[in-house]
């Protein structure tokens, strides 16, 4: 999803002036934070000091923090919230997808709707997927198209250097817009829900807090180059995607290669969501077949579901806007910052605490005004 998020950073900046190439590196910063705390509440120290894993994914976590409340209600809760969000992502891939064949061959008599089923039927295989491998090598896929994409638009941009304008950013800002932006700017960097399951994975867990400031802080200069550069050569004409500002034939490629990227992420939280709900409902003392069985019924029923969203959800833009300002602030701040402060009271610095609450409240603030403007546009639509 960052990919797309990405391609409409140029815009956020057309609205948030010189405080959206602040709110890059700030954002960048904030995520890479809540990375790391996340992943420190999956540890403990043991009576030699030494910390030892003692929890493998977010619904561990939030179990340990409600115990005293309810044995698993925290673990509902984000499990809950996890399955809307990824489900939700892979609704936008179809959606997404089916709206870029319709761009790309606009001569073809297909409706954008019948395009979703078309790019649904190529995800159909996604039912046998077993183990995170198989995702994680069309991820590498789906990050060499992404490089692609994002050197075309900046390779284009860099020959338009003779209209380049510091004067195009604007110093006012209008309160909406800012707000939209500081949406697209925050969740372009948001993948805390699959952070735990990658940590665990590593072959060197040790390394994780390097590879996160590494990413975060190479993420940050590419998002900072590819917004800036696309701003500069379009200026007011800037897009809500940037490919559309591209010359025809540009755009057209551009458009299919961000379908096989659309269509590469999918497996991911769809692999994801899957599991949460697998692993819920699965028992202990079913057989092999059966839990293949079980497994193979949860994969169909998800991917079914995604599909009849897609094509008969209306105005799925908005509620994505809606259920994301709810989930994705609360996977990617709210609940972290909160669960650190629960787990690691005692052991942190009057610094850390300070830290945790600051970031806990911009969570609050960010899903509440997010919120706020997907109502809004929910109202006007419907009004």
């Amino acid at each position: 999803l960052q990919g797309i998020f990405v391609l409409g950073l140029p815009y956020a900046l057309l609205h948030s002036g010189y405080s959206g190439l602040l709110l890059i590196v700030l954002a960048a910063a904030l995520c890479c934070y809540t990375g790391k705390i996340l992943i420190a509440c999956l540890y403990e120290e043991n009576e030699d000091g030494q910390l030892i894993r003692v929890r493998d994914t977010y619904e561990d976590i939030a179990n340990a923090c409600c115990k005293k409340l309810s044995p698993n209600l925290g673990g509902i809760v984000v499990n809950v919230t996890q399955v809307v969000e990824l489900i939700m992502t892979c609704i936008l891939y179809l959606v997404v997808s089916g709206n870029l064949l319709s761009h790309s061959f606009p001569y073809v008599p297909v409706t954008e709707k019948t395009w979703s089923v078309i790019a649904f039927v190529t995800l159909l295989p996604c039912i046998f997927i077993r183990t995170l491998k198989i995702v994680s090598k069309l991820s590498q896929l789906c990050s060499l198209v992404h490089f692609v994409i994002i050197l075309v638009v900046i390779t284009y941009c860099l020959t338009q250097t003779h209209q380049w304008s510091w004067a195009k950013f604007r110093l006012s800002l209008e309160f909406d817009d800012f707000l939209v932006s500081v949406g697209v700017i925050i969740f372009s960097y948001t993948s805390q829900i699959f952070l735990p399951t990658l940590e665990g994975n590593m072959k060197n867990p040790g390394e994780f807090r390097c590879m996160l400031n590494w990413t975060h802080f190479f993420a940050c200069i590419l998002k900072t180059t590819f917004a800036l550069t696309a701003f500069l050569t379009w200026g007011e004409k800037t897009k809500e995607v940037i490919t559309d500002n591209l010359p025809p034939f540009l755009e057209t490629l551009v458009n299919l290669c961000l379908l096989t990227k659309a269509l590469l992420s999918y497996p991911l939280p769809f692999f994801a969501a899957t599991e949460i709900v697998y692993s819920c409902i699965s028992k202990d003392n079913h057989s092999n077949y059966r839990s293949s069985l079980l497994a193979l019924t949860v994969r169909g029923s998800f991917l079914l579901l995604t599909l009849l969203m897609a094509t008969f959800t209306p105005h799925f833009a908005l509620l994505m806007g809606l259920s994301g300002s709810v989930t994705g602030a609360a996977m990617t701040f709210l609940l972290p910052s909160l669960f650190h402060l629960k787990l690691k009271w005692k052991k942190l610095s009057f610094l850390e605490k300070c830290a945790d609450i600051s970031v806990f409240i911009l969570g609050f603030l960010c899903s509440l005004a997010g919120i706020v403007c997907s109502i809004k546009g929910l109202l006007e639509v419907f009004g």
